[in-house]
């Protein structure tokens, strides 16, 4: 796991703790808030500086996804969202793959619910971070139980 993740797990372990009203009140302002509501929360600006993240929408995303997560485990949510008896369809997962930067956060957050709210929350958080064609590729492995081929760049340096 990246220095990323493990910042994020922490913030989110902090943050957004269940145990607490304050955790749990901050994630409610978080998952209804708008982008500048959930941008006023001081704890986000913590986010933001340990990360050094200068993109507003990718912050805001960042963080309304992980509000809505109530567990941490050591399935991706790829992985939880799929395999043998898949919680998401396999239409739904290639709709979400399509998803734009600004579809992709609302279409996690609704796929959260189909697995108990609880996923490997500094995976998906890195990966929110920096979601792209790499992310996508990975997340579909992931969904399929499949172990991802090795890059080419590897095959030819062996």
């Amino acid at each position: 796991m990246s220095d990323h993740g493990l910042k994020i797990r922490a913030w989110w372990k902090r943050s957004l703790d269940r145990e607490t009203a304050r955790g749990r009140a901050l994630a409610a302002k978080l998952r209804r808030g708008d982008a500048v509501s959930v941008l006023c929360e001081p704890e986000v600006h913590e986010l933001a500086k340990d990360l050094d993240i200068h993109d507003a929408e990718r912050l805001v995303r960042l963080v309304q996804v992980l509000a809505e997560v109530r567990g941490d485990d050591g399935a991706t949510l790829a992985k939880a969202l799929g395999g043998n008896d898949p919680a998401l369809s396999h239409l739904r997962f290639q709709k979400l793959m399509r998803a734009s930067n600004d579809e992709i956060a609302t279409g996690l957050r609704r796929a959260l619910p189909l697995v108990g709210y609880r996923c490997n929350v500094a995976a998906l958080g890195q990966d929110l971070l920096f979601w792209g064609e790499k992310t996508r590729t990975s997340w579909c492995f992931d969904y399929f139980g499949a172990e991802a081929p090795r890059s080419i760049s590897e095959e030819t340096t062996e």
